[in-house]
């Protein structure tokens, strides 16, 4: 958040820089822009709504912010529904499924509301291409997942010796960020033919449910040497699995995304290295980003966050440590 505060000179200086005419609409109408994370609940989001609440409070709009409790298509579309009903004046959305969110974007769409997408997208995330059903949001804002997972891989290549056994714990597919995650890996992962990438576990976005998918492929395989967390809940769970089996630091864990529970398991030892996203990053360019459409300017198609490396060596450093997310 530190980091966010030193770019609030840019968002401010948006308005001056859209002209007189759109600076006149900016003050007959304060602007609301909607918020809708893949759930409530995750320190992810809950970061992602602080930064977009410090680019708000810069431009002057109204901040609303509605969601689920869980990351489920089933669960998000009421809630987009009911934020549709309300007539923000813009949406950003975390699809929490490619294709089943399609449908009720187009709805927001055809009644005028500019729709951004942040941290997931929609269809093939290439927007305002002509092409596929999906193409209709004005931006995609998020980490790069694909080299995120290439990240992943190469740290946990090392930390095994580049050589062994490994497997990607995952949420369930179709969802965006997390199979382009297990894409980078995997694509990476090609690089080291001493290492055998065995078959990917789905977890539901249940750590329980991870934890005991750790076990039994370890039952299978008692030569396994590392799993690849594609997300919290799989990385935790992956971890709480090898603490289980009384094998902490035999079985790496490389994790995504970084709560204080993964912050905690790095100093134990629990877990190895944890490749943190910039969620307040992405919320803070989301609202900017929505802004300037609602002023009349040209926005990119697609803007890109950055990610920090987390271990043991860095993890009390205070400019590693403000990429924490928050509880």
């Amino acid at each position: 958040m530190k980091r966010l505060s030193v770019v609030i000179a840019g968002a401010v200086a948006l308005a001056t820089l859209v002209g007189s005419a759109s600076t006149t609409v900016a003050q007959e109408k304060k602007f609301t822009i909607a918020l809708i994370p893949g759930l409530t609940t995750d320190a992810f989001y809950i970061t992602m709504r602080k930064g977009a609440q410090l680019a708000a409070d810069a431009l002057g709009v109204e901040l609303l912010f509605q969601g689920g409790p869980e990351f489920n298509p089933t669960v998000q579309v009421p809630v987009l529904q009911a934020v549709i009903a309300r007539a923000p004046d813009a949406i950003l959305i975390a699809p929490t499924d490619k294709q089943q969110l399609i449908a009720p974007l187009q709805v927001a769409h055809e009644k005028g509301i500019p729709v951004i997408t942040v941290d997931t997208f929609i269809d093939d995330g290439r927007y305002q291409d002509g092409e596929g059903p999906g193409d209709f949001p004005l931006s995609y804002i998020a980490s790069d997942n694909v080299l995120g997972g290439r990240m992943a891989a190469r740290a946990l290549a090392k930390a095994i010796g580049g050589k062994g056994k490994v497997y990607v714990s995952n949420v369930k597919p179709g969802i965006s960020t997390t199979d382009q995650r297990e894409e980078g890996f995997k694509l990476e992962m090609a690089n080291y033919p001493e290492i055998e990438v065995l078959e990917t576990q789905f977890n539901d976005d249940d750590a329980n449910k991870a934890a005991a998918q750790l076990q039994a492929v370890y039952a299978r395989n008692p030569d396994l040497k590392g799993v690849f967390g594609a997300n919290l809940f799989s990385a935790i769970g992956a971890a709480d699995g090898v603490k289980a089996l009384g094998k902490s630091g035999e079985i790496k864990v490389v994790a995504f995304d970084a709560p204080q529970r993964i912050v905690d398991d790095i100093k134990s030892g629990l877990i190895d290295m944890a490749i943190a996203q910039h969620p307040a990053e992405i919320g803070y360019y989301g609202v900017v980003t929505a802004y300037a459409v609602l002023v009349g300017q040209s926005v990119p198609v697609q803007i890109g966050t950055g990610f920090t490396v987390m271990d043991a060596s860095n993890i009390d450093d205070p400019e590693i440590r403000k990429f924490v997310y928050s509880d």
